[in-house]
């Protein structure tokens, strides 16, 4: 049964203006030229300033204030623009408005491209100098598809069977798929195509017997086939009781192993690698015992509402429109706005990430003047939120995925925050200082005899850290150092 009935709702909802602006706000530097191309190419109404300053290679100076942008400012009268280019109805082919205008003295700079021979590309142009039939050729470049980056098959025999009949129609056996794979298992570099790290270090030792036989590694291979579960957990005293065989021998086949590489993918040439560079956000420079930050602006663009769009709402503004053009002003109105607010928003982004940035640096003033982790105070994102009276959500979208150059290196902006925790003293500290002094002892052991978690913790207690031996595991994890048993060297 329909009834009517009175319901009062409290709603929050966000502004296409402010939803824009977290967007621009996670973007880093590195992105934040493509997005203003990209709004460039979608937006007819937003153009790069050509009247650029001189200073335009400089860090950009950020206002206090961030002013609307007024049509008025841009308006032109050089500028030729025809109205009914907007209200036509033929849209004029694409290849109409290319020019190739360049001559022949005329120096054209071309971006270059690194290139190279990838790790699967490399295999299947060995694989194409052996002799092979044109299924065998088949099977071996299905196999060479579904090795890992590493040069591992995880996949099955059986499940090549499968896949090899049921997508590519071809009917062949467990003999033929182990025939082509063996074939594969000889190609460089060596150990690509083995199922585990196992029988990767085999197939490495194998071809080294083969081109210079020895004992040491006979008895390598003896250690990873028998006793590999204790040689990856290096149950030395084990494997010698065992084998029956020295220190000596012991050390000596581990040397053997320690030479093989576990994961043979990645010993692709670097040359063929892509290069990923860290382009910073900031700058911290330190100016005779002061700090100064500057927000770098290598790819900003000083941008503009079109003076032609300025100048037609004018000109429609003053006489009667037809249908049509009342359509094309509503269309040049909702570019005009969309343009001043995506120019408000980078304006807007610009204080909003030096302003967090400063009170970072205020907070961490001691910290980034000496470099010394032991001077990191314990900081979160309250702790910003709070200073530069923003959400905290902001302050979260700011630090994400910035960086940050200081004179001790590029830091990330995330790794300034962390946990506090009070010494014995009751002085308060960061975790991040714990972990750095828990690393230093790491590094000072003697490595025939690591450290356990629990003689840690009382190293830890000594120096005035009061923390669980669960705690330190957790920071040990964090740092991605292993327990005392596997950082045991002979």
């Amino acid at each position: 049964m329909l009834n009517q009935r009175l319901q009062q709702k409290l709603l929050q909802k966000l502004s296409p203006q402010q939803i824009l602006l977290m967007k621009l706000l996670q973007i880093p530097t590195v992105g934040l030229e493509q997005r203003i191309k990209q709004e460039i190419e979608d937006n007819p109404a937003l153009e790069v300033d050509s009247n650029e300053q001189e200073d335009n290679d400089q860090d950009i100076e950020v206002k206090d204030d961030v002013g609307d942008t007024e049509l008025d400012d841009f308006k032109s009268t050089d500028d030729e623009f025809d109205f009914n280019d907007y209200i036509n109805e033929d849209d004029v082919p694409s290849y109409k408005l290319k020019t190739n205008n360049y001559s022949s003295d005329d120096e054209r700079r071309e971006i270059p491209f690194v290139s190279g021979t990838s790790f699967h590309e490399n295999l299947q142009q060995q694989l194409t100098l052996r002799q092979l039939s044109e299924v065998e050729n088949q099977i071996g470049t299905y196999i060479i598809g579904n090795i890992d980056d590493s040069g591992y098959l995880h996949r099955s025999i059986d499940a090549i069977v499968d896949d090899l009949a049921f997508a590519q129609n071809i009917d062949a056996s467990k003999l033929n798929i182990e025939k082509v794979l063996m074939i594969i298992q000889e190609l460089d570099p060596a150990g690509v195509g083995a199922k585990d790290l196992k029988d990767c270090l085999l197939i490495q030792l194998n071809r080294i017997l083969a081109e210079s036989p020895s004992e040491k590694v006979e008895l390598a291979i003896k250690i990873i086939t028998r006793y590999f579960n204790d040689f990856s957990k290096k149950h030395y005293q084990k494997i010698m009781k065992r084998a029956e065989i020295s220190d000596e021998q012991l050390k000596e086949a581990m040397d053997e192993i320690l030479k093989l590489n576990p994961k043979p993918g990645n010993s692709l040439s670097e040359t063929t690698k892509e290069n990923h560079y860290v382009i910073p956000d900031f700058t911290i420079v330190n100016n005779g015992d002061k700090l100064e930050l500057s927000l770098n602006s290598w790819n900003s663009q000083d941008l503009r509402v079109s003076s032609s769009f300025s100048s037609i709402m004018d000109a429609v503004g003053k006489q009667k429109r037809s249908k049509k053009q009342r359509e094309a002003a509503s269309f040049i109105k909702q570019k005009v706005d969309s343009a001043r607010w995506f120019i408000d928003a980078i304006q807007q982004r610009q204080n909003t990430l030096y302003a967090t940035m400063n009170a970072i640096m205020e907070y961490q003033y001691d910290y980034l003047l000496t470099g010394d982790d032991t001077n990191l105070k314990p900081m979160i994102l309250k702790d910003i939120a709070e200073k530069v009276n923003l959400d905290i959500s902001t302050i979260s979208r700011v630090a994400n995925s910035k960086y940050v150059q200081t004179p001790f290196g590029t830091l990330l902006i995330k790794s300034f925050f962390s946990e506090s925790m009070q010494k014995e003293d009751g002085e308060t500290v960061s975790t991040r200082e714990i972990k750095t002094i828990l690393k230093e002892i790491i590094s000072e052991e003697n490595k025939e005899k690591p450290y356990t978690d629990e003689y840690l913790t009382s190293k830890l207690k000594e120096k005035g850290y009061p923390i669980a031996r669960r705690t330190v595991a957790k920071y040990r994890e964090q740092l991605k150092i292993p327990v005392a048993r596997l950082r045991k060297e002979l």
